[in-house]
């Protein structure tokens, strides 16, 4: 407990040391209990137990499962004893490293996961599971607090995706269009605070800039970021159903 200031003492002076020093203040049982044992769900100090990570994207492993016109979808959080090995597989596909710049041994791709699983939750890393079957790898961040808000005028909530592919028979035929429009509309049901969903493919990277228009998102702008030259990518919940 804080000290008591020593305007409150309506005591004589105390000489230091003397037993005036000790204020004899009656507490009530309540606080006398709490301060013996408190409870960690109520008490109001650090204590506290810490809001879980997914908080600040509203838990997308409760976002699905969602049907689609390519089969039932969900977005699985990743666990890296299990998954570590597929998605460094993906990583170093010659046509994903490209872009991702993560190829190498198993310890590059577990060193970006773990940057975000033993982050403060502000990105999410996500397997997409389609019927039963692991077949892409996503990244549900917060932009507002990620350092692409430094590049665009952000928005409180904005929320960014990140998406790749992961077999070669599963590109080019439409299936990453279904799937953006599948997760941005997750995001905007399950964010209700969020009214625009953020994307920054690398503007090389035509096939995926395209997924993304067909997938209802419009191009606002070309961004320099540290390590590509972006097309700015934006989903907007006032026009969800028109585009």
């Amino acid at each position: 407990m804080p000290p008591t200031d020593a305007s409150t003492d309506t005591g004589t002076n105390p000489q230091p040391g003397g037993p005036e020093d000790t204020l004899d203040l009656k507490l009530p049982e309540e606080l006398l209990s709490l301060l013996r044992d408190p409870d960690p769900a109520t008490a109001p100090w650090p204590a506290r137990p810490a809001p879980p990570q997914d908080d600040l994207l509203d838990n997308p492993s409760a976002w699905g499962p969602v049907t689609t016109t390519a089969g039932v979808f969900r977005l699985a959080p990743v666990q890296i004893d299990r998954d570590l090995s597929l998605i460094s597989l993906w990583m170093n596909d010659p046509a994903v490293a490209a872009f991702w710049e993560l190829p190498g041994p198993d310890s590059v791709t577990a060193a970006h996961l773990r940057s975000q699983l033993d982050g403060d939750g502000r990105s999410t890393p996500c397997l997409g599971v389609l019927d039963g079957t692991p077949m892409s790898y996503w990244e549900i961040y917060r932009a507002d607090l990620d350092p692409l808000a430094r590049h665009y005028p952000a928005r409180p909530h904005d929320t960014g995706l990140h998406l790749l592919i992961g077999g070669v028979a599963d590109r080019a035929h439409g299936l990453g269009t279904t799937l953006l429009r599948a997760v941005s509309d997750l995001v905007l049901d399950h964010r209700p605070q969020c009214a625009r969903v953020i994307a920054e493919p690398d503007l090389r990277n035509t096939p995926s800039v395209s997924a993304f228009l067909s997938a209802g998102f419009r191009f606002s702008a070309e961004v320099d970021l540290p390590d590509k030259r972006a097309a700015l990518m934006i989903r907007d919940r006032a026009f969800r159903n028109l585009m």
